[in-house]
């Protein structure tokens, strides 16, 4: 309801600013008609609308350019009056005002026709000539990305595919995992606990600590070059032979647990932060009831602190998309592989990776956009994309 209602008012901002009459009108519609004039002056595409009606573009440019001309003369006027500008310059009254807001409604459509003729129908027209074309075109850079992505699809298609199930599965079992250590983790010995008690206490613990120490203080390329020929090795040992080794232990089942155990650390950090952001009254108010150390944090503190935690948790999604590129090392077919095996298929390093940019960018803004929702749907501040969290600090991104 209150997303609604936030949106609802945005919306009504924007209206309202749209139909209000500005006193600066003239100012940020100049450079949208400059840039209009700058696509006019543009070569038409194969496909463009405009050309058969060539005075219809003229007239177009010119009204673009009388425009920016208004807005000069306002500018003079602002600076010979200055002060007294809003009582006597003739573009502050009322029907002036509203003449340049239907103005600029104007230079609006006319720019925005001249974007939709040279980049809309120049994007169909290079999509059409790099489908058509028997090799990668060489001269023009849009048909070149446009030609590979044609015909490497599928690789790109499958390495994306990969990158996903690596970061989604990879996210939630570390999740499940960091909640068993940050639980370890956080354990007090008490006085009514046994030798035993006490001992597990202290060894989960210590455990906890080490390897989050172990696993942040380390590169996760180096961690996948580690567990993945370590695990070879085991399964090796046991007498299986290259062939069926590979057919259980795969790159890709390297590259989750690598991912996994990475995460598993700094989400057992998050939520060791949300846990401890919860006022330590709650827990001992809850003991004050009779509740033991286990059910007051399962009932009263891990609730609230998962809560605390669900930004910089989610946020751990978006760092494992782009973070699984390291696994291209140790042979997982993700997007990042995807990409340095199409680079060795053309000799070009520069337009497979400003494709696999533009994917990887795709898949974080999405990634990003769901986890808002979810983390609105607990009445919590999302993470965004410009914030900068312990765990990107330690992976050095």
């Amino acid at each position: 309801m209150t997303t609604a209602y936030s949106s609802a008012q945005r919306c009504g901002r924007l209206v309202a600013f749209i139909r209000g009459d500005h006193r600066y009108v003239l100012l940020g519609t100049s450079a949208i008609a400059a840039f209009g004039m700058l696509l006019s002056s543009s070569p038409r595409p194969a496909l463009s609308f405009l050309a058969p009606v060539y005075g219809v573009e003229v007239a177009m440019y010119y009204t673009l350019a009388a425009w920016i001309a208004i807005a000069v003369v306002a500018l003079a006027f602002k600076i010979a009056l200055r002060r007294a500008y809003a009582a006597k310059a003739p573009f502050t009254r009322p029907a002036v005002r509203r003449a340049l807001r239907y103005g600029s409604y104007i230079v609006c459509i006319i720019t925005a026709a001249l974007v939709l003729d040279r980049w809309g129908t120049g994007l169909v027209s290079a999509w059409n000539a790099a489908v058509s074309a028997t090799a990668r075109p060489q001269d023009d850079m849009l048909q070149g990305i446009l030609y590979i992505v044609y015909h490497d699809r599928q690789t790109f298609l499958t390495g994306l595919i990969t990158t996903v199930q690596l970061a989604f599965f990879g996210t939630i079992a570390a999740f499940f995992l960091a909640l068993l250590l940050v639980f370890a983790r956080i354990q007090t010995v008490e006085r009514q606990d046994n030798d035993f008690v006490r001992f597990c206490k202290r060894v989960g613990c210590g455990f906890a600590k080490g390897y989050s120490t172990v696993v942040r203080g380390t590169p996760m390329m180096i961690q996948a070059l580690i567990i993945y020929p370590a695990v070879f090795s085991l399964f090796k040992n046991t007498g299986m032979s290259t062939t069926e080794v590979n057919a259980v232990w795969t790159a890709f089942w390297g590259g989750l647990v690598t991912i996994i155990l990475n995460s598993t650390a700094y989400m057992m950090e998050v939520l060791r932060g949300g846990i401890e952001a919860v006022d330590a009254g709650q827990a001992e108010g809850a003991r004050s009831l009779g509740l033991s150390q286990w059910q007051a944090m399962r009932r009263v503190v891990f609730p609230q602190g998962i809560k605390h935690a669900i930004p910089g948790l989610s946020n751990e999604l978006v760092v494992n998309i782009k973070d699984s590129s390291v696994l291209s090392v140790i042979g997982t077919f993700d997007l990042m592989f995807a990409n340095t095996t199409v680079t060795g298929i053309y000799y070009n390093q520069l337009q497979p990776s400003l494709i696999s940019a533009a994917l990887y960018l795709s898949l974080t803004l999405v990634a990003s956009w769901l986890l808002g929702k979810f983390a609105r749907h607990f009445d919590v501040e999302p993470a965004t994309l410009g914030s900068t969290s312990d765990q990107q600090l330690v992976k050095g991104e």
